[in-house]
C-alpha cells in the first residue's frame, strides 16, 4: 500500500507560524527542536463537506501533549483554528482534505537536546492535503513485525510525538515482506496496534481492541467504541494475543487517514470470511453518518 500522489497538492500554501508559503519554499529553521530531536507533537485531522471531524478532541489531545512535555508556550485552540481555517481558504480546500498539525517546542539557540536552549517558539505548521482516505477498502494484509511498541516505562504513548522510528522501521518490515502494513505487539507479546493505525476484530460477536497501555489514545478509536455502545454491539478492551486475531470472525483497523478498512490477512493468514463483514459493515455506516452530520465548521 503506497499513497499516491495527487496533482491537485501540486501549488499547496503551507501555513508555518501564521507564514502561507509554497510547497515547494515552506521550511523551519535548522534550529528548531523538531529538526534537532524529534521534539514536537502532532495530530491528523479530516475535513468532511467543510467541517472537522473530532476537533477539538484532536486539538485537546495536542496540547496534552505538549503539556506532557513541558513546552514552554502552547497557542490556544482558537488561534489554531484560525490558521487552518486560512490555510483551507488559501488552498481553496472544503472536502476530501487531510490536515496534519505539527506542533514543535520551537528554535533553539544553539543545538543540544537541552529545552533551555529554546529561546523562540513553538513553531505551528498546518499542512492541508487533498487526500481522501488512503487504505484500499477491498483490505489490507500485516505481518507482525519483530519490532515492539513501548509503554509508558519507555516513552509513554499518550504523548502523541514526532518521534516515529519505532512505526518507520515497522513499516519497512512489512515493506520487505510485501505486506500493506506492520502489526506491532507490546513488550509483553500483546496486540498493540499497527505501525499506523489501531486494531480491532470480532470474536464471537464481540469487537475487541486492545488498551491503550501501548498504543496512542486514537480519536477514530473512541469513536468505534462509542458507536458500539450506543448501537448495541458488544465490545471490550483488553490484552489479545495474536491467536485470538488469527481465529477472528473479522478484523479491521481505524484512524484518521484511513477511516475503518478490513483486514484481510495477518502473517499469511486469511482472517474471517472474504467479504463477510456484517459488523465492520455496520459501523462503517454509522460511522459515515456521523462525519457527514457533525463536526466543526471551518469553511463557510
Amino acid at each position: 500500500m503506497l499513497q499516491k500522489y495527487d496533482e491537485r497538492n501540486r501549488d499547496l500554501q503551507v501555513n508555518i507560524n501564521g507564514r502561507l508559503v509554497h510547497r515547494d519554499e515552506a521550511g523551519i529553521s535548522p534550529f528548531d527542536s523538531a529538526v534537532q530531536g524529534g521534539d514536537a507533537v502532532w495530530e491528523g485531522l479530516r475535513l468532511y463537506n467543510g467541517r472537522i471531524f473530532k476537533l477539538r478532541e484532536h486539538l485537546d489531545r495536542l496540547v496534552h501533549s505538549a503539556q506532557a512535555l513541558a513546552f514552554a508556550e502552547i497557542p490556544p485552540h482558537e488561534k489554531i483554528i484560525e490558521e487552518i481555517r486560512r490555510t483551507l481558504a488559501a488552498n481553496q480546500m472544503r472536502d476530501g482534505v487531510h490536515i496534519r498539525l505539527t506542533l514543535t517546542r520551537g528554535v533553539k539557540v544553539t543545538s543540544g537536546m537541552d529545552p533551555r536552549l529554546n529561546q523562540a517558539g513553538p513553531t505551528l505548521i498546518v499542512l492541508a492535503e487533498h487526500k481522501p482516505p488512503v487504505y484500499d477498502q477491498a483490505g489490507i494484509r500485516l505481518i507482525t513485525s519483530g519490532y515492539r511498541r513501548p509503554g509508558p516505562e519507555v516513552l509513554d504513548p499518550k504523548i502523541h510525538h514526532n518521534n516515529l522510528l519505532n512505526s518507520i522501521l515497522a513499516k519497512i518490515q512489512a515493506n520487505a515482506a510485501g505486506a500493506d502494513d506492520a502489526l506491532m505487539l507490546d513488550g509483553r507479546g500483546f496486540i498493540a496496534e499497527t505501525n499506523a493505525t489501531h486494531v480491532f476484530f470480532v470474536s464471537e460477536g464481540v469487537v475487541c481492541t486492545s488498551t491503550t497501555a501501548a498504543c496512542p489514545e486514537g480519536i477514530t478509536r473512541s469513536v468505534v467504541l462509542q458507536l458500539c455502545r450506543e448501537h448495541g454491539i458488544a465490545c471490550r478492551e483488553g490484552d489479545f494475543s495474536l491467536a485470538e486475531l488469527y481465529r477472528a470472525e473479522e478484523a479491521f483497523c481505524t484512524g484518521t487517514m484511513g477511516e475503518l478498512t478490513p483486514i484481510v490477512e495477518v502473517d499469511g493468514r486469511s482472517i474471517g470470511r472474504a467479504g463477510d463483514r456484517p459488523v465492520l459493515n455496520r459501523l462503517t455506516a454509522c460511522f459515515r453518518e456521523l462525519t457527514a452530520t457533525t463536526g466543526e465548521v471551518v469553511v463557510e
